[in-house]
């Protein structure tokens, strides 16, 4: 380069910008601009993140939470309904018609919560081959047969009777409930990380909205020691509109984590414990009855029968420590002792059947007495249900609370940004138009 061409380039537009960034007209265009990119850039994303927290809080509402109820009545109905079927067998010859009516209504309940998660679902979740709606899909259909074949035999009175449903029950616990227990895990888990994702702390939101105070601040500072104005107007404005900003979305934000985590206190961590109750409750029913239809060689069912009597006592304790609703309390309260009334008639079936007095024993767990376990385990399983009942419906009115907290965010917060960026426009241009 020779000394000419650097000369000129010295003394051209590189020269003329610098000498300009020195200046106090160049300085305040260089603050208008941080102004607006800083005021823009921090409006524009408080709105999606305020968005994608109103988003989670719908997915809450209208997807994960209602999906989570359709799992939980999966594997509901089908227990029960196996739990129906054994012990229909019982009875002897054709079973009572409440008993096939509740088969029945089981059956229906599960295929109808079973069409809601598949048609949530894409084509390729429901046609995996390790997807949970997969199998269910597939085997509910084979295990219906199994059902209607025992039943066919049993009303004819032929013993093969007992080893179809005895199939059909071997069926059911291998395959289809695991199914339906991970398809409600993973439904639990999305409804927590929906929880996440709307509860999250604005750490973002709150470092922008500060930096655009920060910058404001710094421009009035310097347009009043060059101006020797103490108040500029459309700076003002624009610091106004930032605060305004900052505060509605901090309060608004901290008004949905309020919100979304009384919604996993006193909602979906409580459904959840109560849930796994009752799931157990209809699992161990099942292995009661199984236990006698098996005649002397249910010894694997009703090991497992103890196992998951343990786990409901534990279940219903942990459940009892988490309430924070009285009358949710009270029901949990009333579980505890019908389980315990059915621990009893347990006792005494054991006792019965154990002593060869089987009709004895069958009549304490089918019989509609109020001695019967039967009995013990519809009133439980009743308990259970008003006390998931009650917590989804505090669940449901928390998402809601933190839906409302959201009400016009987006909106205001784009709006502001607006102001702030063309206060502080206006009231930089206002000093600029001295220097002319």
């Amino acid at each position: 380069m020779t000394i000419t061409s650097h000369r000129a380039l010295k003394n051209g537009p590189l020269r003329q910008v610098t000498d300009l960034a020195r200046t106090t007209p160049g300085v305040l265009g260089a603050l208008a601009l941080l102004l607006i990119v800083v005021g823009v850039t921090a409006g524009v994303f408080s709105a999606v993140s305020v968005q994608r927290r109103a988003q989670a809080l719908e997915d809450l509402a209208s997807r994960s939470g209602p999906l989570s109820v359709a799992a939980q009545e999966i594997y509901r109905g089908l227990s029960d309904a196996d739990a129906t079927a054994s012990g229909a067998f019982l009875a002897g010859g054709l079973e009572p018609p409440a008993v096939r009516a509740r088969y029945e209504q089981d059956i229906a309940q599960a295929s109808n919560a079973l069409a809601i998660a598949v048609a949530a679902r894409e084509t390729s979740d429901v046609t995996a081959s390790n997807s949970p709606l997969a199998t269910l899909s597939g085997q509910l259909p084979v295990y219906t047969g199994l059902v209607e074949t025992a039943r066919v035999n049993n009303r004819q009175g032929l013993p093969l009777g007992i080893a179809y449903q005895r199939e059909a029950s071997n069926l059911m616990r291998t395959q289809l409930l695991p199914a339906a227990q991970q398809l409600y895990d993973a439904e639990v888990t999305r409804v927590s990380a929906d929880q996440d994702r709307a509860g999250g702390f604005p750490v973002a939101e709150l470092l922008l909205g500060l930096s655009v105070l920060g910058v404001l601040v710094v421009a009035q500072v310097y347009v009043r020691r060059r101006s020797n104005r103490v108040f500029n107007v459309g700076l003002v404005a624009a610091t106004g509109a930032a605060v305004i900003s900052l505060l509605w979305v901090s309060i608004a934000t901290f008004s949905v984590i309020s919100s979304v985590d009384d919604s996993r206190v006193e909602g979906s961590s409580q459904v959840d414990v109560l849930a796994r109750a009752r799931i157990a409750t209809l699992q161990a029913r099942a292995d009661e009855t199984l236990t006698l239809v098996a005649r002397g060689t249910g010894k694997v069912y009703q090991d497992d029968y103890v196992q998951v009597s343990t786990k409901l006592t534990g279940l219903i304790n942990e459940a009892g420590a988490k309430v924070t609703d009285g009358a949710v309390s009270q029901e949990i309260a009333s579980a505890r002792a019908n389980s315990q009334a059915w621990a009893k008639a347990h006792e005494e079936i054991r006792r019965q059947d154990d002593g060869g007095n089987y009709t004895a024993a069958v009549r304490l767990a089918i019989a509609p007495v109020p001695e019967s376990s039967g009995t013990a385990v519809d009133n439980l399983d009743t308990d259970l249900r008003e006390a998931i009942d009650r917590t989804r419906a505090t669940f449901n009115a928390r998402v809601a609370d933190a839906s409302d907290a959201l009400g016009g965010t987006v909106v205001v917060v784009s709006l502001l940004a607006v102001v702030v960026a063309v206060g502080a426009t206006a009231g930089i241009w206002q000093r600029l138009k001295e220097y002319r």
